[in-house]
């Protein structure tokens, strides 16, 4: 029988109760998801389990939401029950992920980055300080309609004969069709208004051998806010593993004088200036991987070299 579990200001705090419970609902949600897949279906099993979880996740995060709305808990104090359920969660979804089917290090780097991204984003959906708002990201098709109604009004305007400005309008529509063989999407991780300036944030896990194509989008993206959009944006990447352990695709983003790149420990200062929580210091505190995580998961990515990615 799964344990009761209180929800008060101090949920926050209470991390041993907290992975006590999900360990227990884990354990239950295990045995349905076996029930109808087997063992043998690892994949399906794997797949069930982490959508189950996530569903669970939400149901705790929406009563911690309604009882710091009754309860007027603070701003802070309900960030730091979001990031601790948030926590608590991703250790028991590693560990039954690992107990269904093993990592190996593609799948374990994949699943780090869709994990600590959310560590950072939060801090942005509840910010400590009052002058941060969350906003909309353009979209890319109307960037493209504004824009080439300014080149078709100036070129109709030139002192040029109808034939040249036929053409020139060929050849513009031609570049588009180049830029747009593609479909461009100008949402990031993270877009928030802070002073006045739009800051457009991507949140990386790290740089390795397969980010060319995510890289040259990195800078198509940037490009257009920078260059084509009439607003005063801000390009910021915060990438969780140290700036040496990154491949030439993160130095080509840092050399471009478009993205702000921070690596590291680097990253947490720049949370803290924005959104006005240490979430840096609320990770020493609070994020203790070999004691957090099962024994026998933790040796395990330990024996395949994967404790690398839990460096926060």
């Amino acid at each position: 029988m799964t344990m009761a579990l209180e929800i008060d200001a101090n949920f926050g705090d209470r991390k041993p109760e907290l992975l006590a419970y999900l360990r227990s609902r884990t354990t239950e949600l295990l045995a349905d998801v076996t029930r109808k897949y087997g063992t043998t279906q690892f994949k399906k099993r794997a797949s069930a389990l982490n959508k189950t979880l996530g569903r669970e996740r939400e149901n705790l995060e929406s009563v911690l939401n309604q009882t710091a709305a009754n309860d007027q808990w603070s701003t802070e104090e309900l960030l730091r029950s979001r990031l601790m359920l948030m926590h608590c969660v991703n250790v028991t979804m590693l560990e039954s992920r690992n107990e269904v089917w093993p990592y190996e290090y593609m799948a374990f780097s994949r699943r780090i980055g869709e994990l600590w991204e959310p560590f950072v984003t939060t801090c942005f959906d509840l910010p400590v300080s009052d002058n941060v708002k969350l906003f909309i990201p353009p979209l890319f098709d109307d960037v493209r309609s504004r824009l080439t109604t300014e080149v078709r009004d100036f070129i109709a305007n030139l002192n040029l004969p109808d034939e040249d400005k036929t053409t020139l309008l060929e050849y513009y529509d031609q570049v588009w069709q180049l830029v747009t063989s593609g479909e461009i999407k100008l949402e990031l991780d993270l877009h928030f208004l802070k002073d006045g300036i739009r800051h457009i944030v991507d949140c990386k896990s790290g740089f390795g051998s397969n980010e060319k194509g995510n890289t040259n989008r990195l800078l198509l993206v940037a490009s257009i806010y920078k260059n084509i959009e009439p607003e005063d944006y801000r390009c910021m990447l915060f990438v969780r593993s140290a700036e040496d352990e990154n491949n030439h695709y993160l130095q080509t983003l840092k050399n471009s004088d478009l993205w702000e790149v921070y690596c590291g420990e680097e990253t947490y200062p720049k949370v803290l200036e924005f959104s006005g929580f240490d979430l840096g210091g609320w990770i020493v505190d609070n994020i203790d991987w070999p004691n957090d995580i099962d024994c026998s998961c933790f040796k395990y990515l330990t024996d395949q070299d994967l404790v690398k990615y839990l460096i926060w």
